[in-house]
């Protein structure tokens, strides 16, 4: 059974996940983005628009999804982060249009300098660990190509 194709990809797969995670950018990265996440969660309160409600609910809800999104508080398997990081980016967008298109006049100096700025470290973030995932996940692929041609 410990032989077996799957179990073997499995484990390959998970220490990928492992290594991938515990480089320091990998660790930067989800550091930073938990921070911006609780950031932008806590930004009406912190920067004092907190009056317009739409808007201080939208970055409560949006922040506390990113920070879970990207620091991994649904798991840890690097196929599944790749798609979790695109979901960030999806969020980190909809920081920077929100003071536009949530309802209310909320479209402030302080809410659109808020979440223009929050929103683009948000999608930076996001897109750095998308990248580390497709690189790690190309790391495993040709290291599964090499393993093959060797008689595997």
């Amino acid at each position: 059974m410990e032989t077996h194709p799957d179990i073997v990809d499995m484990r390959m797969r998970h220490e990928v996940a492992e290594r991938a995670t515990s480089t320091p950018q990998g660790q930067a990265t989800g550091m930073l983005a938990f921070l911006t996440g609780i950031y932008l969660a806590a930004s009406p309160w912190i920067t004092g628009f907190n009056g317009l409600s739409t808007l201080a609910v939208t970055n409560l809800l949006v922040g506390l999804a990113y920070a879970l999104l990207m620091s991994g508080g649904f798991g840890r398997a690097y196929e599944r982060t790749h798609s979790m990081a695109w979901g960030a980016c999806v969020l980190g967008a909809w920081t920077i249009i929100a003071p536009w298109v949530v309802a209310g006049d909320v479209s402030t100096t302080k809410t659109i300098v808020n979440n223009v700025i929050t929103g683009a470290v948000a999608l930076i973030l996001a897109l750095s660990a998308s990248a580390a995932a497709r690189a790690a996940e190309s790391r495993k692929s040709r290291g599964m190509a090499s393993s093959y041609s060797s008689g595997r």
